[in-house]
């Protein structure tokens, strides 16, 4: 097994190369407005330092979201091309959980990542594999937080309505492929690498001109 995962739906722009076993090499850049340029070459990096080539990849793994939709669209389309190319299966598994898988807590937590237009995306867990609820987007005072601790770097931008946290505020590739390959591992059928929107686009198809009369 060699799962290559990578996820694109926060500011971070980070990839993975895991063995079944661990994980043998990541990289990640933190640049909101760069994903297409840093996502190929990210991934360029962990092949050349874990020593191997892409046709080795058995699995493409992709965060699906929830994120801004330009972003996370670069990383879903990476992955399906990938895999297409190589022959290999393609999963995406929701960013939330890979920040959930991070975060080294037992017992009952939320996550939180910055969905812009001053809101959150957030999902509630009852230990770092489980997702009981969610994703959805609120603003960060409507999110139910109930005293519980808050991973994801939505704490860190509202600590006053989130609370704080030390766990790791990206979905950092090397906990998205560590998950992937536990469940692979399990014979967990993982989904296909869709993106999770919770609203619509900010980007709009223009309307038709105005008439312009003499």
């Amino acid at each position: 097994m060699l799962v290559l995962a990578f996820d694109t739906a926060t500011p971070a722009v980070t990839a993975a190369l895991h063995d079944g076993q661990r994980v043998l090499a990541e990289s990640t850049t933190i640049d909101a407005r760069r994903h297409g340029e840093l996502l190929v070459p990210t991934v360029e990096t962990v092949l050349r330092e874990a020593g191997a080539v892409l046709s080795d990849v058995t699995a493409v793994v992709a965060g699906s979201g929830p994120g801004p939709y330009t972003g996370l669209r670069v990383g879903l389309m990476t992955a399906q091309g990938l895999a297409t190319t190589l022959g290999v299966p393609a999963y995406g598994i929701c960013t939330l959980d890979a920040v959930a898988y991070g975060s080294g807590f037992t017992e009952p937590f939320l996550v939180a990542t910055d969905a812009r237009r001053k809101e959150v995306f957030w999902a509630r867990y009852s230990d770092a594999r489980t997702r009981l609820d969610g994703p959805f987007v609120d603003r960060p005072a409507d999110v139910p937080v109930d005293g519980l601790p808050v991973a994801g770097a939505g704490a860190g931008l509202y600590p006053d309505l989130l609370g704080r946290s030390d766990a790791p505020p990206y979905p950092y590739a090397g906990f998205l492929a560590a998950l992937a390959a536990e469940r692979i591992a399990a014979g967990v059928e993982l989904g296909p690498p869709r993106p999770i929107y919770l609203r619509r686009p900010d980007a709009v198809v223009p309307g038709a001109p105005k008439r312009v009369t003499a």
